[in-house]
């Protein structure tokens, strides 16, 4: 089955699931990629400290706004991908008929990718890298 709608899920929808969001949109142009929070701040754009991480590889994503994850959002998914097991859990509670399309992010190698808000910039670089090794584990079931 091939996902051609994937969300990524994190809290706040303001450092993890942006940075995510912006590196599968890169990698995988010609799907929808989305991102929202279990609770998002919404309405507010990503970090200062995930801009500036991603910045460093030429993607710009100053443009977000954060927003709450909605039923909508889970239905139209093929992919939800968290960032912890808590999170998965959660929104299967919610959407019970997420349950076998919802897995965490680091999911191939049972990790956690640790929350950087409010943490200095070594939090959001350790945060980005952890993103990208998980993803790697992805890409022959995205591709």
């Amino acid at each position: 089955m091939a996902f051609e709608n994937i969300l990524v899920v994190c809290v706040g929808n303001i450092c993890r699931s942006p940075i995510a969001e912006a590196l599968l949109a890169k990698q995988y142009p010609e799907k929808n990629i989305d991102s929202a929070g279990v609770s998002a701040v919404v309405g507010h754009g990503a970090d200062s400290k995930a801009i500036k991480v991603m910045q460093d590889d030429d993607i710009d994503i100053s443009a977000h706004i954060a927003k709450q994850i909605n039923e909508s959002l889970v239905t139209r998914a093929d992919l939800i991908l968290t960032m912890s097991d808590s999170q998965t859990k959660w929104i299967e509670n919610q959407w019970p008929h997420s349950r076998g399309k919802t897995f965490k992010l680091g999911h191939w190698t049972n990790k956690d990718i640790a929350d950087p808000y409010k943490l200095d910039e070594q939090a959001f670089i350790t945060a980005k890298q952890d993103i990208e090794n998980s993803l790697k584990q992805w890409t022959d079931k995205i591709s």
